[in-house]
């Protein structure tokens, strides 16, 4: 039977934990054909980003049409962008309608601490949106208000979503909710709270990556949104907690992305 084939459009990760690398990662662990547009070179590892080099924003856009005018892409997931004018050219493809079931990663900051893409560019692609899905510190970017607890979480996906996309998700894996992963999901049913049990590991490089490209899988597959954003979480769940004890880097380690453990 011939695979699904899905979309990433983000920045590649030199260490493999977090980006194109991570994303093609999911699809593949999730039984989906992983296409890529790349759209920015890093230099990083578990320690940190040490580098980055966004490509031009035609080469985006060569890539972006080679991909969709041979495959048949059911859902497209985005990372780092880098600048607004990368933004541009894959809001352009949006609008024009090529970017089935978009779900948006608002990858602004790594978890190191350094910058990976601007607010501005974010926000072209939201009214695109079927799907976005800001960590804290990003939510907190995009509306201007402070995120640091569950209520603040419903506040900013109900912010967001007045930007046009359909459904926000604003993960909290680090708020403190009695030792529970607790995510905010807004859409047109209203706020649900979704928890999970807390994983207790240094190895969550490129949690929002999977989570946002494992939507995307099932989203391609034929899942509404929550069924899909349930089924993300519970597999990133299980992926934290397959690394917890792996010794991959220095600094914060990948995920197990294929159940190796």
């Amino acid at each position: 039977m011939t695979p699904t084939t899905v979309l990433t459009v983000a920045g590649s990760d030199s260490g493999g934990g977090a980006g194109i690398q991570a994303d093609l990662k999911v699809f593949a662990a999730l039984g989906a054909y992983g296409t890529s547009v790349v759209t920015a070179v890093t230099a990083q590892n578990t320690r940190g980003v040490d580098a980055v080099l966004p490509l031009p924003p035609a080469t985006v856009t060569d890539q972006l049409d080679s991909v969709l005018g041979d495959f048949r892409v059911r859902a497209v997931k985005t990372g780092m962008l880098g600048t607004p004018a990368i933004a541009d050219a894959v809001a352009g493809a949006a609008r024009a309608g090529r970017l089935p079931n978009l779900v948006v990663d608002p990858v602004l900051v790594a978890t190191s601490g350094h910058r990976l893409g601007v607010v501005g560019a974010v926000e072209r692609l939201l009214p695109y949106a079927l799907v976005v899905t800001p960590n804290r510190a990003e939510a907190e970017a995009l509306t201007g208000a402070p995120v640091t607890t569950v209520g603040e979480m419903v506040v900013a996906a109900e912010a967001l979503a007045a930007g046009g996309p359909a459904y926000v998700v604003v993960t909290g894996g680090d708020v403190a909710a009695d030792d529970e992963a607790v995510d905010v999901l807004h859409g047109p049913g209203g706020t649900t709270v979704l928890r999970a049990p807390r994983v207790d590991t240094r190895h969550h490089h490129g949690t929002g990556c999977s989570f946002s490209a494992a939507i995307a899988v099932r989203l391609a597959a034929g899942d509404p949104v929550p069924t899909a954003v349930a089924t993300a979480k519970e597999y990133v769940t299980r992926a934290l907690t397959g690394a917890r004890d792996w010794e991959l880097g220095a600094g914060r380690g990948p995920l197990d992305h294929f159940g190796w453990s």
